[in-house]
């Protein structure tokens, strides 16, 4: 019985492992696509690099609205405009959501958001970790819009994440989240 045990164990921590070998060629050989024109561009916070990103999108013309999800409760439009490394234009086209505090909430806020506005299409613009993940969730709450990628990669996190422990566990972390919800959201 415990030799079976030890077996099944062996087995489903060497499914884990190739599947986190998927997840880690996945996370880092995303195909970013900036020419498409979608209905809006939706970033998530809490990563470097992500609101920056999402700007320049907005700025190129390639959605006409941003919506910035999960921003700080006191953050207020003028601060995000006064920051150095985000030029945007036209604050009408941009709406910020103060309830979100994590992905299930992000996508949820953005459900409601986007049925409102019957959008069809957006960019979804968080770090390239944090993608697989996100994407179940919008599929979840948003099963018929489009969505186009847009991973934002930070330098904070190394390609070699076995050598970094901060790499390594942010990584192990996210894959797990992923299972989770990809088994609970995406499967069934």
């Amino acid at each position: 019985m415990i030799k079976r045990l030890l077996v099944l164990l062996l087995i489903f921590f060497l499914i884990w492992v190739i599947g986190f070998e998927i997840f880690d060629y996945h996370i880092n050989h995303f195909k970013r696509t900036d020419d498409d024109k979608a209905d809006a561009i939706v970033v998530l916070t809490g990563g470097r690099n992500r609101l920056k990103e999402a700007v320049k999108l907005l700025n190129a013309k390639r959605a006409d609205r941003l919506f910035v999800s999960g921003v700080f409760k006191g953050t207020s439009l003028k601060e995000l405009q006064n920051r150095e490394d985000v030029e945007i234009f036209d604050s009408e086209q941009v709406t910020l959501d103060k309830k979100s505090t994590n992905t299930v909430e992000n996508a949820r806020e953005t459900a409601e958001w986007i049925r409102e506005r019957e959008i069809h299409s957006i960019y979804l613009v968080t770090s390239n970790y944090h993608m697989p993940r996100s994407m179940v969730e919008f599929k979840y709450y948003c099963p018929k819009l489009k969505i186009i990628p847009y991973p934002v990669y930070s330098d904070k996190v190394a390609r070699l994440w076995w050598k970094n422990w901060h790499s390594f566990s942010l990584l192990i972390n996210e894959y797990n989240k992923f299972l989770y919800v990809w088994f609970f959201d995406g499967v069934f």
